[in-house]
């Protein structure tokens, strides 16, 4: 499958689970989250408009470790059954072919997790009675032996790590739950969080993490950002370790995410559904002295397909492999100013949906009437409304007809190209109630949709990756 000459560069991916580009401080955020990751940021390069097309986790991370498009894995749904078509091989699996060590932080199960030689595991949830949650500490508490170990071997490594400290329930110790909020969480004047509470579905597990009586959605905004920022100063401490083992800049560092994720905004609430730009657009960050320009921006448009080439190219390590993506150094280099600026995107966690996006237009096609009651077609102009909060779609219905037809058109190429089903056209009970079927109304959708505390959480992760 693959082959290689000499010692290669150690590869370490951060692949965090919902870290969304614009809560970043690199990424523009007016607040001070990633210190640590900014100073990466100076010293590698980062590319602005990357995007994970493919929502949730399970589809994120396949995309993030084969360089194949939701076509190619046939990946799109949370509840995934069985594994990952064995003709796409992971990351891990290519490295493990070339002579590297590969190891697993916090990310097992998933049909994209498959290949690597070891797996370590870590407690990365919480509750209101169990706060604060130091899931970021825990995982360093894994992983600085894990580093020690690896870097005394006689091969290259490659890790991965999953990082839960953005994914609710956001609960990061002192001093970052208090670093960006200094008001009243339960002043009985404020209802910003009304329709959270009135949302059926998710109410009671925010109930078991958020403190009782809570009414302001700034306090729950602060409570990501300062999980953000706590995670950054544990990121500090391993890339710390890499510098005083002396292997820094034999490594090369990628920053990324599976997707990002959506605060009080769209009223999704606290989780990464909808298809909108802040579950879609993600970091990409890649540090390594040796062939990565340091305090570079790339501006071209970029997606989680593009990252397994990039690495191999990098560590040059031949394959076999067939990828959907192609290297983001041609950016880098100049060579190529974007790779496509208008793509497919899809969601099955809680709605099913897909979409076509371009730098002006967003549209959403719902496939079955969603848990939000929101409209079936949704389209947003992302020049004058990039926050996208007026849908559009009965005012430009030709510009609906025009970007559905796009839609469309690429569906049937990909399933040409591939021989394979459209994956979200294809996921009978995606939701997990077996013999459902898709929803008939929002009204059946907002009813049999639930989900009850932190730890249903952890198990409807864990069941899905079965």
């Amino acid at each position: 499958m693959a082959c290689c000459t000499g010692r290669r560069p150690n590869i370490v991916i951060f692949g965090i689970d919902s870290l969304s580009a614009d809560h970043m401080s690199c990424y523009g955020y007016p607040k001070l989250t990633t210190p640590h990751l900014d100073e990466l940021s100076y010293e590698g390069t980062l590319w602005e408009r990357y995007y994970s097309p493919h929502i949730p986790t399970t589809s994120g991370y396949a995309g993030m470790l084969t360089g194949r498009d939701v076509f190619g894995t046939q990946v799109v749904a949370l509840r995934h059954q069985g594994p990952m078509r064995a003709e796409v091989p992971t990351l891990a699996e290519i490295l493990g072919a070339a002579g590297y060590n590969t190891t697993s932080i916090g990310f097992e199960g998933n049909p994209a997790a498959r290949g690597f030689q070891k797996y370590i595991n870590f407690s990365g949830w919480g509750s209101w009675e169990q706060r604060p949650s130091r899931k970021a500490e825990n995982l360093n508490e894994v992983t600085v032996p894990e580093i020690s170990r690896l870097a005394g071997e006689d091969k290259p490594f490659f890790m991965l790590l999953r990082h839960m400290d953005p994914h609710s329930p956001y609960l990061p110790p002192s001093p970052y739950d208090r670093l960006f909020y200094h008001g009243d969480e339960t002043d009985p004047e404020n209802h910003s969080l009304d329709g959270m509470w009135a949302f059926k579905p998710f109410c009671d597990y925010f109930a078991a993490w958020m403190p009782p009586g809570c009414t302001d959605a700034e306090y729950v905004n602060a409570q990501y950002d300062g999980a953000v920022a706590y995670m950054d100063a544990c990121i500090g401490v391993l890339i710390n370790q890499l510098d005083t083992l002396g292997i820094l800049d034999n490594t090369i560092i990628v920053i990324t995410a599976d997707h990002g994720e959506t605060l009080d905004e769209h009223d999704c609430w606290y989780d990464h559904h909808g298809i909108y730009d802040n579950t879609l657009h993600v970091p990409m960050i890649i540090r390594y002295p040796a062939k990565v320009a340091g305090g570079q921006r790339v501006p071209g448009y970029c997606f989680h397909k593009d990252l397994v080439p990039t690495i191999l190219e990098l560590a040059e390590v031949e394959t076999d492999a067939q990828f959907d993506g192609t290297s983001l150094m041609e950016l880098a280099s100049g060579d190529v100013a974007s790779h496509e600026s208008e793509f497919y995107i899809t969601e099955c966690t809680w709605m099913r949906k897909h979409g076509w996006r371009t730098p002006e237009w967003k549209l959403m096609v719902a496939l079955e009437p969603d848990f939000h009651f929101k409209p079936g077609i949704e389209l947003y102009n992302l020049v004058t409304d990039p926050l996208e909060n007026t849908n559009v779609a009965e005012q430009n219905p030709d510009i609906v007809a025009t970007l559905r037809g796009r839609l469309e058109a690429h569906v049937a190429r990909r399933m040409a190209e591939t021989g394979l089903p459209s994956p979200i056209e294809n996921q009978g009970d995606w939701h997990g109630i077996a013999g459902l079927g898709p929803f008939k109304t929002s009204q059946q959708a907002f009813d049999t949709l639930h989900i009850g505390d932190p730890g249903q959480a952890q198990r409807l992760q864990a069941e899905s990756r079965k």
